[in-house]
């Protein structure tokens, strides 16, 4: 599925979009773990838009690098929807980019903390305005690598169609 995500329409298409309108992206990543980066980075013409991004796995280094409250980032083991909106606009603003892409979330189950199903939280912001948030989820009986690109996938898909929208 890798190949497929790199393949993938919305990819060339967020890309082209990006370049014709001068548009930077930067990402922030937890769930994901860097995948996400590492597909935006292999579209045509990346580094034309692609500023980069942070992978921050855990509370302590979300509220470091990208200016989530620390007490709230522990209430929720950094997984809400707030956190993922914290992050697009900390990463957008940390990268000198005018979109910001976050996720944070669960993509495997985690019985031991009570995470009984795959779901994140995603943010999409534009220019220091939060345009898009929401759940997403993943699939409980595939593994976390399957998981990581479903949420790629959905990631890309999501950017484009608020790319495309302007």
């Amino acid at each position: 599925m890798e190949n497929d995500l790199i393949d993938n329409k919305n990819l060339a298409q967020l890309a082209d979009h990006m370049l014709k309108n001068k548009l930077t992206l930067a990402v922030a990543e937890s769930c994901t773990a860097g995948l996400i980066q590492n597909v935006i980075s292999q579209a045509d013409n990346a580094m034309g838009f692609f500023q980069g991004g942070i992978t921050a796995y855990n509370s302590a280094q979300k509220a470091i690098h990208l200016q989530v409250n620390p007490i709230a980032a522990e209430a929720c083991n950094a997984v809400s929807k707030e956190i993922a909106e914290q992050m697009a606009l900390a990463v957008a603003s940390g990268f000198n980019a005018e979109l910001g892409a976050a996720i944070t979330g669960y993509a495997r189950k985690v019985p031991e903390e009570g995470i009984d199903s795959c779901f994140a939280y995603i943010a999409i912001a534009a220019h220091g305005k939060v345009v898009l948030s929401k759940k997403i989820t993943g699939k409980s009986g595939e593994d976390l690598a399957e998981n990581q690109k479903i949420y790629t996938k959905k990631m890309l898909d999501y950017l484009y169609s608020v790319v495309r929208k302007g």
